[in-house]
């Protein structure tokens, strides 16, 4: 299939540190790779099961941030090249809830593995339901993940999408996802297993020297040679440079501010819990698991992740600026949306973000201290407006 070639993925090159010539010479690498741009009580067997998954689960909380500090032993592996993994059937899991649109003529059958509050999920949720697409949840639980053990990938969301052959490809990063089904829907010949093969992953060097992966490609729309979007290429760079803000900044705001105070991580997963509906599609020893090791957690996790983004004490100043940035950009417009009269990809991504903590004290305070609240509420208008019926 004969693509657009869109230049060298500056998704993969802003991420790549500078600072010596085997770095550039990576950064060189993947543009030549890129497609187109008293004594105790008996304790019962179900309370040992709870306790010992709990440990389990701070210990592997713990492994895990180790691990990825450490890096493991094929780091020097550098350059790997990997396309889409694609699966033969849907794997046996539960299907929690169904959007479905009777007005969908897409014909893309979609399941969506995700958690109901993750600032990556939220994106593409709002990017579906604006879209106006059906397609399938599966509510993954944040702490077990046991419905994503058949993949090799444990983030989330992950997109299964059927392709023409009636195999499923495996869509695993946010904006990746928005991506190549933003550019299947805006030419439909195109089979989204093939355009999945335009954003493959590539592996580089971080700045704490350990390997890690990124998708090529990632904010670029893919077609094939007849011209289907009619805006200019100065708009098309700013709609990618704001989506790449979304991801790369604003995003790393959020679990500094939700999780602040021990108060404040608790608040924000008892919310998760309601929205996400936890009592309803987990047992209570696991939804409660998920609550309180979760917010323990996630507590501890947003103290690193303030130093690791340079924040100070002050978090919300943090958010507020970027709020404020963000609007200031559309009010220079003098539009209601960054995409005009419409939301544009720009536009889902921040709100997207900013949605995954809608119900949390922070969200409350930016509302209060920014003007990011008319602007936030017209985008969910428009989202909620096109959606399709929950089931």
């Amino acid at each position: 299939m004969a693509t657009f070639r869109l230049g060298a993925i500056a998704s993969i090159a802003t991420r790549i540190p500078h600072q010596n010539v085997a770095k550039l010479q990576r950064i060189n690498l993947v543009r030549r790779m890129a497609t187109g741009a008293a004594p105790k009580k008996p304790t019962s067997t179900l309370g040992l099961a709870v306790k010992g998954m709990a440990i389990g689960a701070l210990v592997g909380t713990g492994w895990s941030g180790y691990s990825y500090f450490k890096g493991g032993p094929t780091d020097h592996m550098l350059h790997e090249h990997v396309g889409p993994k694609v699966l033969d059937k849907l794997p046996d899991v539960k299907i929690m809830r169904k959007v479905v649109n009777p007005n969908d003529d897409s014909g893309l059958d979609l399941v969506l593995f995700q958690f109901q509050t993750c600032p990556f999920c939220c994106k593409v949720r709002a990017f579906l339901d604006h879209s106006g697409l059906s397609y399938s949840v599966v509510e993954v639980d944040a702490v077990l993940r046991q419905d994503i053990r058949w993949s090799d990938s444990k983030k989330v969301p992950i997109l299964l999408a059927k392709t023409k052959s009636g195999k499923y490809v495996q869509l695993t990063d946010s904006s990746m996802i928005v991506s190549s089904i933003s550019s299947f829907l805006r030419d439909k010949r195109q089979d989204i297993g093939e355009l999945a093969k335009y954003y493959p992953s590539i592996s580089y060097e971080n700045d704490a020297g350990r390997k890690v992966f990124d998708i090529m490609n990632k904010y670029f729309l893919m077609f094939q040679e007849k011209k289907v979007d009619n805006r200019t290429k100065e708009e098309q760079e700013e709609e990618r440079k704001w989506r790449a803000w979304a991801d790369d900044h604003l995003v790393h705001l959020i679990s500094p501010n939700v999780y602040r105070t021990k108060d404040e991580a608790m608040e924000t997963f008892e919310w998760f819990s309601d929205v996400g509906e936890w009592g309803i599609h987990f047992p209570k020893w696991e939804r409660d698991l998920m609550v309180y090791v979760g917010a323990f957690a996630m507590w501890g996790i947003s103290k690193r992740l303030k130093r690791r983004h340079q924040l100070s004490d002050d978090v919300r100043s943090h958010i507020y600026d970027a709020c404020d940035r963000w609007i200031s950009e559309i009010e220079k417009k003098k539009t209601t949306f960054h995409g005009g009269s419409q939301p544009n990809l720009a536009d889902l991504a921040v709100f997207g973000v900013l949605n995954s903590m809608e119900g949390c004290q922070a969200f409350k305070d930016c509302l209060e201290n920014t003007k990011i609240g008319p602007w936030f509420y017209a985008v969910k208008e428009r989202v909620l407006k096109n959606r399709g019926n929950v089931l």
